[in-house]
Parts: structure tokens; sequence; C-alpha cells
């Protein structure tokens, strides 16, 4: 056996342990000095108590986290059908490219904080919600996926088209591109756009909270936002942490099972998923 092949699991092994390691570290940590320093519950409370009272308020906090989870996962989905699906158009047509895509960064950059009070003034509650989410997530997609399908090799649409021969009317020029279009561009755009979506996986959740915040200052309940809104007025810091954990926690399987789609859809040809030789 290999030197290499010898140290690869030792390596593995590292990076499951180390940060698991810190992490408990961390947390003992703060719960010696919470206890130590006999600090009160509503300036820091210790980890044991933010995880008593996340059993003890889970009722609340889990339709909360209920209501959050479905506008993220609503508002991301949205964003890889509208995404992909622009980004195909746009591939399609400079024209249409220089058209619209404008008004696809115009849209990016205005933050979602300010753009949220609008919707819930023009929207119903949930629709104003769901609408904060997909607008964060859409561009991501959108970009990485464009980048995706205008990054084919060169060389390959060439053969493409010397294979598709000289076509003459509309029709045939129309199935030739789409021929190139599902046979080369698609693959080629596929890891930019599994890219684009672990990131528009946590701004779809960024974007949803941006928006129960404010529908939240405004009265209105809806998500684990309001919570940590009413926690905060309530001077309920126990439970804002524990909302927080669970905000937190959502994230993190998010950003887990995205990438996990990802390593599934491209180990067995993308340099960038497969595993390293022994």
């Amino acid at each position: 056996m290999s030197e290499t092949a010898r140290t690869q699991p030792k390596h593995s092994a590292s990076r499951i342990w180390l940060p698991a390691i810190v992490f408990v570290a961390a947390i003992a940590a703060w719960e010696a000095y919470v206890r130590m320093a006999g600090v009160p519950a509503y300036i820091l409370p210790a980890p044991s108590l933010i995880v008593t009272t996340l059993v003890a308020d889970w009722p609340v906090l889990s339709v909360a986290l209920l209501v959050t989870l479905k506008t993220t996962l609503a508002g991301l989905a949205l964003a890889v059908i509208g995404g992909v699906a622009l980004a195909l158009l746009l591939s399609l047509s400079r024209v249409v490219e220089y058209s619209i895509y404008p008004f696809a960064v115009a849209l990016q950059v205005t933050p979602v904080v300010a753009i949220s009070p609008l919707l819930l003034i023009y929207m119903p509650q949930e629709i104003a919600v769901l609408a904060c989410a997909w607008i964060v997530a859409f561009f991501p997609i959108l970009s990485n996926t464009m980048l995706g399908l205008q990054s084919a090799d060169r060389n390959l649409l060439d053969l493409f088209a010397l294979y598709s021969g000289n076509p003459m009317t509309l029709r045939q020029r129309l199935a030739s591109r789409l021929k190139a279009l599902w046979l080369l561009r698609f693959p080629a755009a596929l890891p930019s756009f599994l890219t684009g979506m672990k990131i528009a996986g946590g701004l779809s959740l960024i974007g949803a909270v941006v928006a129960e915040m404010a529908a939240g200052s405004a009265g209105v309940s809806s998500g684990l936002a309001y919570r940590i809104i009413e926690s905060q007025y309530r001077l309920n810091i126990p439970r804002l942490f524990a909302a927080l954990v669970l905000l937190a926690l959502t994230g993190i399987v998010i950003f887990l099972v995205t990438s996990a789609l990802s390593r599934l859809a491209l180990r067995h040809w993308h340099e960038s998923a497969m595993e390293p030789e022994a």
C-alpha cells in the first residue's frame, strides 16, 4: 500500500472529527463561562438552558419552523424553475439576454430588506414572504446556469455544427441548436447549476427570514423570525437563542442536502466531485 493510500483515511477522519471537537470545546467553554461568571439568562443563556427551552417550547417553535421551511423550499423550487428557464431563454438569444438580464441584476442588487415592506403592502402576507425568498435565490441560479451554458467547449460546438451540415430552414436551424443544447450545453452547465443551487438554498432561507421579520414588525405572526422578534420584545432570550439554533440547523441541513445532490450527480464524471485515487 502506498503512502498516499495510508494517509488518506487519516485525513478523512480529521476532516470529520476536528470540527466536532472544536465545536464541543466552544460549547463547553460557553457553558463554563456563564456558570462561573453568573451571567443572567436574559443577557446570555447557557447552552444547557437553550436546549431545555428548545424542548419545552417545541410545540410553538416547531410550528414556526414548518412555516419558515415551507417558504424556504417553495422559494428555492420557484427559483430553480424560473432561473433555469430564463437562463435557457437568454442563452439562445443575445437580443433577449441584453434586454432582460439587466433587470435581473437590478432585482438582485436591491436589498431584500428594502423590498419586503413594499411587497407586504401590495401582496398578501404569505405571497410577499414567498416572493422575498424567491427574489434572493433566483439570481444565483440564473447567473450560474447561464455561465455553464455559455462555457461549453467551442470545439465541440463546432463539431456539432459540422455534423449538422448546413441547415437551410429556420426549423432545421432551431432543431440543430436544441440538439446542441440538450447533448452538450446541458451537461456542461450542470456543475455550475448545482453550485448556484447550493448558494441559493441558504439565500432562500435568508430571504424568508427577512420577509418574516418585516411582517412580524407589522404585527403579523409568521415563522421563526416572528418568534425571534416576539422573544426580543418579551426579553425571553433563551427562546430567542433556541429559534436561532433552529434557523442555523435548517441552513446547515439545506447546505448538506444540496451538497449531497451535487456529489451524487457529478461524482462519476466531474473532477470537482470525484474521489481522489488511492
